[in-house]
């Protein structure tokens, strides 16, 4: 990272793509805008009702001032809102105010908001122009890079979406610091994930780092979203679209997903992530890949770093057979990623059923 002007840049087949900008404030989010061509140019900021309370004055100003108009949709917060009939609704005001394919939406919030917004840049007019403001630990180390968007779809995460690279990523650190801490953790969940699967001395670090991390010190807060920015965008550039080492991203998200949905979203995306990064990593451990002592330390962390080891309220069974229903499913086969150690993983297709219950049987407390 350039210390002068804190700047990532993401690159797609070797030529420019975006950059993620990290900063302490929106000061220079208008001259960011400016670079990319607002002037002139209406813009929409989409955000969440939580979002909006802390930050919407804050950046609609900065808009107003570098854009020809300023638009807003605000939807209530919660993952229960991604779906179609949302940007439907999105849609609607962007066929009012008369947006074309040279203006911009804007996504303000977590991972929800961009995912949703990304999802309706690339579809509205076959394609706008978005930019991620992200406002969430989650979003800034993961959802907001790599132009993956979509929505929920009958309760299936991100079963509708589209490839769509946002032109810009300005993420703002000081919002980490009013995070309330269970999202706070969720976002630890990513963090965690990011070195387990690429670099086993970040993770190591992570873990040397817990009381700075949750006290949430700048210093610790910045080294962290940028070594989590650099593993996703590397990661990302090796393979955009998701053919082939991107996959290795979904580490936990296979029966993590499948939680999800069958907690109807009342445990947090980052927590079942956790929650499946446990169960892959057992996997792992029964597999000779993991010793005993790296299993553990996988599965005690998330307890320092506020995530849960356990649910309850679900069949280890029904699980199981959610993950059949994932999107990362291949000719009637769950493409599993295992870990060969910390920092090395790898997709498995042939993770047997029998593997996944045990596995889940571990986390789930109604089998204790």
């Amino acid at each position: 990272m350039n210390k002068s002007t804190n700047k990532i840049t993401v690159k797609k087949e070797g030529e420019f793509s975006y950059d993620i900008c990290l900063e302490d404030s929106f000061h220079k989010l208008g001259e960011e805008l400016t670079k990319l061509g607002c002037q002139g140019r209406k813009i929409c900021i989409v955000t969440d009702t939580n979002v909006a309370a802390l930050y919407l004055d804050e950046v609609r100003k900065i808009t107003e001032e570098a854009c020809a108009r300023t638009e807003v949709f605000c939807f209530p917060a919660g993952e229960e809102n991604k779906t179609l009939d949302v940007v439907r609704s999105l849609y609607k005001i962007l066929i009012e105010a008369g947006f074309d394919r040279h203006d911009f939406l804007l996504a303000l919030g977590g991972g929800v908001t961009g995912d949703l917004t990304g999802y309706a840049a690339a579809t509205y007019l076959r394609g706008i122009s978005f930019i991620q403001v992200p406002t969430t630990l989650l979003a800034q180390i993961d959802s907001s890079i790599g132009g993956k968007t979509g929505v929920d779809f009958d309760g299936y995460k991100n079963m509708v979406g589209a490839f769509h690279q946002p032109c810009l990523v300005y993420a703002n650190l000081s919002t980490l610091k009013s995070l309330p801490e269970d999202q706070f953790a969720s976002g630890m969940g990513e963090v965690l994930k990011h070195g387990l699967i690429r670099d086993g001395a970040y993770y190591e670090w992570t873990i040397e780092h817990m009381d700075e991390i949750m006290e949430r010190e700048t210093s610790a807060l910045s080294y962290m979203v940028y070594q989590s920015c650099m593993i996703k965008k590397t990661v990302v550039e090796h393979d955009p679209e998701e053919k082939g080492e991107r996959a290795l991203l979904n580490f936990g998200h296979t029966i993590g997903h499948a939680i999800e949905k069958l907690k109807n979203f009342t445990l947090l995306h980052g927590e079942c992530v956790a929650l499946g990064c446990v169960a892959a990593a057992y996997i792992s451990w029964q597999r000779g890949l993991l010793n005993e002592e790296e299993f553990y330390e996988i599965r005690d962390m998330n307890v320092g770093f506020g995530l849960p080891i356990s649910f309850d309220g679900l069949s280890s069974e029904e699980i199981v057979k959610a993950t059949k229903k994932d999107k990362k499913m291949n000719a009637g086969k769950v493409r599993f990623i295992l870990l060969k150690k910390i920092g090395k993983a790898y997709i498995d297709q042939t993770v047997t059923d029998e593997e996944m219950l045990n596995a889940v049987n571990q986390l789930n407390a109604d089998c204790f």
